[in-house]
């Protein structure tokens, strides 16, 4: 029996259980109705939204931390934490000040130093934070509510660097936490956000749990994406870690949890039959799939490596991996933009369109001198998506030549994996599976992943100073003409350097319990507004 047999006789066995009146399983017994049991991704394995960028961290940052501005639903950067700010005539200095009676979890009010101090420690991991950081004269606490930066140039998209989606977030943290170096993990949870964290609850690889904060203070308009009032319908949240599809499933079916956040493919048709389960698209901007390789070591520090298996992968392979035959929740990508914006851009992509070649890729491997170096593929088994990609990446390489050596293991450990700098021999890795969301990818403000800037670069930290002179290009530009123009400037250059080789656009999906409201499309699962009956 093949895998997508498996699991849907997996997930038929639960929907049975469900229909045949079963008891209820354990871990659902005695749940108070206003807790909402939600499978998240992926397991939460560490928590510091500063030092790691992945998605499954951010998630739950933006339930305990919250941040001084919030994109919405248009990607428009709105106040939050901010009450108000105001520029000088030059663009130079920046006064924002926060609203009253803003606190901590631990009781204790949100001050301006917490600000300076967090914006300090958010700067250097993030590449609209490294701007700001280059141009910044002063970042300064000019009383308690109210902070000054005055800045060398202009920079008019602070407001959205600091309300982005994108990881790292400037989530706000009392001074004594963001003190810590951005490259050392934090070691307590203190936020201001509308869920606390129960850390002594958290059980990493099986459970996480957030209490609602009653001192949270929302602002008055309506709640959405990262901005607004974020109102808390639920007194408690918790994250339970089921990385089986199957199991998650069956789960949902019985009605043990309330809320699955990217069932895969191959079950949503039983779930769509359930009539207590809802289904939808989790976000229509959608998904682009990463193939992100190590270019600070062999072999992908030759760009003719990398541009031979940009040559011979096959988008198509990953995307029916992933999602299988639906044409209607994936297509081809020939570049880094998010498909249907206004900058979506092809320039460049004809290596990646067309017939795969795998022999003229072969041939472009062996010019380049590849002299059978090991390919540490490091593969995270317990995210559909990586484990899909991971199965076709395996497969390609092996027939290119490529010497595979295949480390099968958790999204926890690509995290922290991905970050050392060392050797792919010396506990360091070759490549790695991820994916970026369509709201990062629309433009290169909040895109890490497009960025080529070295050491200070993204995992893998490719090094291209022509692909950032053109985004550079893009930050300048006065009208969307000259916009479009320097992003397809940077969509050719990055394929050309191969800065990451994207394996295509895709849709995901999210399912939930009937008896749940209030749940948003976007591109995290915003928890505010969420009730459960």
């Amino acid at each position: 029996m093949d895998r997508r047999n498996l699991l849907k006789a997996a997930a038929a066995a639960g929907a049975l259980g469900a229909t045949a009146g079963m008891p209820a399983p354990a871990l659902s017994q005695g749940t108070a109705a206003r807790t909402l049991r939600f499978v998240p991704q992926a397991n939460l394995a560490n928590f510091d939204p500063i030092w790691g960028t992945q998605y499954v961290v951010r998630n739950a940052s933006a339930m305990v931390w919250d941040t001084l501005y919030g994109v919405d639903e248009k990607l428009e950067p709105q106040p939050q934490m901010v009450e108000g700010d105001t520029v000088s005539s030059d663009g130079l200095t920046w006064t924002i000040k926060l609203r009253d009676g803003l606190r901590f979890h631990d009781g204790e009010k949100v001050l301006a130093k917490d600000v300076v101090a967090s914006i300090t420690r958010w700067m250097p991991r993030d590449p609209m934070g490294q701007m700001l950081k280059a141009i910044q004269n002063e970042l300064v606490a000019a009383d308690d509510r109210t902070v000054r930066w005055v800045l060398k140039s202009p920079y008019p998209k602070l407001r959205f660097a600091l309300a982005k989606v994108g990881t790292p977030c400037c989530f706000i943290m009392p001074e004594r936490i963001a003190r810590t170096d951005s490259f050392t993990q934090i070691s307590e949870y203190v936020g201001s956000g509308p869920m606390r964290f129960v850390r002594n609850e958290w059980v990493p690889g099986a459970k996480a749990v957030f209490q609602k904060f009653d001192g949270y203070v929302p602002r008055s308009d309506a709640g959405t994406w990262l901005a607004g009032a974020k109102r808390m319908m639920v007194d408690r949240v918790e994250w339970l870690i089921m990385p089986d599809a199957a199991t998650a499933s069956a789960a949902l079916q019985n009605g043990e949890i309330d809320w699955w956040e990217n069932p895969i493919t191959d079950l949503v048709p039983t779930l769509k039959r359930n009539r207590n389960i809802a289904v939808d698209i989790a976000d229509p901007l959608g998904n682009i799939g990463s193939f992100r390789m190590n270019h600070l070591h062999p072999p992908f520090n030759n760009v003719g490596v990398r541009r031979a298996v940009l040559m011979a992968m096959s988008q198509e392979d990953y995307m029916r991996a992933l999602v299988g035959d639906d044409t209607d929740l994936w297509k081809a990508l020939p570049g880094y933009f998010t498909p249907g914006t206004p900058l979506y851009s092809e320039e460049g992509g004809e290596i990646l369109k067309g017939p795969r070649n795998i022999d003229a890729a072969k041939k472009l491997l062996a010019e380049s001198g590849y002299k059978g170096e090991p390919v540490i593929c490091v593969v995270a088994q317990d995210q559909s998506i990586t484990k899909a990609f991971g199965d076709v990446t395996a497969d390609l390489l092996k027939r290119l030549g490529m010497n595979v050596d295949f480390i099968a293991t958790d999204w926890g450990t690509v995290g922290q994996r991905r970050a050392m700098k060392n050797p792919p021999g010396q506990g360091g890795w070759s490549m790695f599976h991820t994916w970026h969301a369509g709201a990062d990818c629309v433009n290169p403000a909040s895109y890490n992943a497009i960025r080529a800037t070295g050491e200070n670069a993204w995992f893998g930290w490719p090094s291209a100073p022509a692909v950032d002179a053109a985004i550079s290009e893009w930050f300048a530009a006065p009208d969307l003409a000259s916009e479009k123009a320097a992003i397809g400037k940077v969509n050719r250059l990055a394929l050309e350097n191969v800065v990451y080789a994207p394996t295509g656009f895709f849709l995901g999906y999210q399912a939930w319990r009937r008896n749940v409201t209030g749940i948003q499309k976007g591109p995290l699962p915003f928890f505010w507004g969420v009730a459960k009956a």
